[in-house]
């Protein structure tokens, strides 16, 4: 059995395109070219634990509509690509690209608990990471964390906030030691609230 930790997930197969086998992949990766350059991937089928090699012939990328359109050796017509709906294409976790200083890899911030950098309180913990021109870090609000305005978040729901995820208000991301710092500026935890 297979590991989570020896994959990454690049996509989603969302659809079939046109009538000679291309699928439509919603991406879950910011390097494009997992999409443009031919090569080997791992076909993810749901409900199975292993992925199952699959080659990339090639791949496009539709404007507007954040979707790849892929031709993958094997599949030749519709039928067929559609079979292919709901599959994950995975990499291995080895082939995970370099970054460059202040770059991370979402999974990476996936689960790191956010503090305030001037009390040291915790906020929450980063349960997603939108991509909206700046990413956006999805935080989930400790049920203890009191807001700016003395209110303590013990809501029977617990809420999320969004927190731009620039070097201004995230000044401290340590991978190490599982933790991001922020500076909001005012008012920012309780709009999101």
């Amino acid at each position: 059995m297979t590991t989570s930790d020896d994959w990454l997930e690049i996509g989603t197969i969302v659809a079939s395109q046109g009538l000679r086998g291309e699928v439509r992949v919603y991406p879950n990766t910011d390097f494009p070219e997992r999409f443009e350059v031919p090569g080997k991937r791992w076909l993810l089928r749901p409900g199975e634990t292993e992925p199952q090699p699959i080659e990339l012939l090639a791949g496009r990328y539709i404007q507007g509509k954040n979707l790849y359109v892929l031709t993958l050796a094997g599949i030749g017509n519709r039928n067929q690509a559609e079979e292919l709906r709901s599959c994950k294409l995975m990499v291995e976790a080895s082939d995970r690209p370099q970054l460059g200083d202040d770059e991370y890899h979402v999974l990476d911030l996936i689960g790191m608990f956010v503090f305030m950098q001037e009390s040291g309180e915790l906020i929450g913990t980063v349960v997603d990471v939108i991509s909206a021109g700046n990413d956006l870090l999805e935080v989930q609000l400790h049920p203890s964390f009191t807001s700016e305005t003395g209110q303590i978040t013990n809501d029977k729901r617990q809420k999320k906030v969004l927190i731009p995820f620039v070097k201004a208000i995230a000044p401290v991301v340590d991978l190490k030691e599982n933790r991001i710092e922020i500076t909001p500026p005012s008012g920012l935890l309780e709009i999101n609230a």
